[in-house]
């Protein structure tokens, strides 16, 4: 019996992030004495898919872990989130993707991602899950995989009644032209900066840049823009969503908290503004705890969240 729930397919990265909490960020060069260090399980794939679970999707993954120790517990993290892992592949040859995140006392991080399993995920691997993806609500993407497999998943899914999310992350300059035709494409606005090319320091030019990725093939663009809100162009129309006001203890995961909450809510037939919402109210909530899937939130707290906000 299949699930009355939004069903979310995410393609992605799986990574094992290991979180150092700091003073602040060190330059080239300098030793700095951390407070902590703690594993958390991550990867912008496996972040989304977390949210989206959470937010109320049945979600399936397609992914790659290696033959090292963390495979096992982040296949078991993915179980334990109620989240589709038969199409996560185990490769022996490599390790699994790894991150090792600089969080300081601010709440701001520095990351560096070792891709690992992550970049050997292949058109043959997205081949195999082509089922998946053309019974799906809504494909969601990111580009901390290979920008083949990447292609094949948009491919795939533009051939049936899919739709396809791309969180352009980590920014490409020279992104394929056919990766901006897309449903929703969802920068943050430095991604949109390295895209265009573009200066986004003011409203106008947020407005100008979306404006432009939209002409470039994306039918509806939202720009995330941390404490600026979610600037969204839709329909040949513009508009800016307010952020929710937190203390901020760890923005690591805020992102993909937005991007798992809106895939699930668009799906479920909210209108864009209602989802970015909802999504907005997700990202915050991540913000204010620590690590990447264990910030976050539930459903239910999203709404109650909201409830409180009105």
């Amino acid at each position: 019996m299949k699930s009355n729930r939004p069903r979310v397919v995410v393609l992605g990265s799986i990574n094992m992030d290991l979180v150092i909490q700091s003073p602040r960020i060190p330059i080239p060069g300098e030793t700095l004495l951390a407070s902590s260090s703690t594993e958390f399980c991550g990867g912008k794939g496996a972040n989304q898919a977390v949210a989206a679970a959470r937010a109320g999707g049945d979600v399936a993954m397609i992914g790659a872990v290696g033959g090292d120790g963390f495979a096992s517990r982040l296949i078991e993290n993915l179980r334990t989130n109620n989240i589709d892992f038969q199409h996560v592949r185990r490769r022996d040859d490599v390790a699994s993707g790894l991150a090792v995140i600089a969080v300081d006392d601010n709440g701001q991080n520095a990351i560096m991602v070792v891709p690992g399993a992550n970049a050997l995920i292949s058109v043959e691997d997205v081949e195999r899950s082509r089922e998946l993806i053309q019974d799906a609500d809504i494909l969601l993407l990111q580009l901390e995989i290979p920008v083949e497999a990447v292609t094949a998943g948009v491919e795939i899914a533009k051939q049936s009644e899919t739709r396809v999310m791309l969180d352009p992350a980590p920014a490409i300059a020279n992104l394929p032209p056919h990766l901006l035709d897309v449903d929703l494409l969802c920068p943050n606005e430095r991604e949109a900066q390295v895209i265009t090319g573009m200066q986004v320091g003011t409203d106008e030019q947020v407005s100008a840049v979306a404006k432009v990725l939209q002409q470039r093939g994306a039918t509806h663009v939202a720009v995330t823009l941390g404490e600026g809100g979610t600037h969204l162009r839709s329909d040949g129309q513009s508009q800016l969503f307010p952020s929710f006001k937190v203390g901020v203890a760890d923005t690591t995961a805020a992102g993909d908290a937005f991007a798992g909450t809106l895939a699930v809510k668009w799906s479920e037939g909210e209108t864009l503004p209602d989802a970015i919402r909802w999504a907005n109210a997700a990202g915050a909530m991540a913000a204010t705890r620590r690590g990447a899937q264990a910030s976050m939130a539930s459903g239910e707290e999203v709404q109650s969240f909201l409830e409180s906000h009105i």
